[in-house]
């Protein structure tokens, strides 16, 4: 894999990140999750100032891997470069814009949960997919199923994770990372709970070195 995808797989968990307030929140959630030991962060457009949020939390937290979610469309991926992000993630697999992404030299893991779409991954080289909604769409079982005629891919669930089911799926080998929005909930940004944001990205990690021992 590439250093990058060789980072996130390293650091286990994704959180995956919705946030009402940027401004105010981008560079205090990134520290919090730096300090937690889960320097990485998916930065969703599922709310708007998307691209501003991961700007602000790479300026606080340079060294931290920041990209984007729930990308739907090129001029997001333009937004997302031009404020610094580092990957992009997709919720479902659309061609044309993993070859946009591709165009731009941004890592791009879309979001593939049938032999179909896997399939269709297989022809842009791609190193880690997204299976999401991961627990709705069959979970471990399914992944594991759809790794014997793709062993090319390295998978990222998100939907459905928590600290309950993090180590059975971190103890596959198939697993990259996995993402989770447990660690970074409505209520602990929106309150600014950072201290309990870092003590689940800590519990998160021990969960990943457990895992893979």
């Amino acid at each position: 894999m590439n250093a990058l995808n060789e980072r996130i797989s390293e650091i286990g968990v994704v959180p995956v990140i919705k946030l009402n307030h940027p401004e105010r929140d981008a560079a205090n959630l990134g520290r919090a999750l730096c300090a937690g030991g889960v320097p990485v962060a998916e930065i969703t457009f599922r709310a708007a100032g998307a691209d501003t949020a991961i700007r602000l939390m790479k300026e606080a937290c340079p060294d931290m891997i920041v990209g984007a979610g729930t990308v739907t469309n090129t001029a997001q991926i333009d937004a997302v470069i031009a404020a610094g992000g580092q990957f992009i993630v997709s919720p479902g697999f659309d061609p044309e814009l993993v070859q946009y992404a591709q165009e731009k030299n941004i890592p791009i893991f879309p979001g593939c949960t049938t032999a179909s779409e896997y399939h269709q991954a297989l022809k842009y080289n791609l190193e880690i997919i997204k299976f999401f909604p991961a627990e709705q769409s069959g979970g471990l079982a399914k992944i594991k199923a759809l790794s014997a005629p793709f062993p090319q891919f390295r998978v990222m669930p998100t939907g459905g994770i928590s600290l309950k089911n993090l180590k059975e799926y971190l103890s596959s080998p198939v697993i990259a990372a996995c993402g989770g929005s447990y660690m970074v909930t409505a209520d602990l940004i929106d309150n600014q709970k950072w201290d309990e944001i870092t003590e689940l990205c800590k519990k998160s990690r021990e969960i990943v070195r457990e895992a893979r021992a």
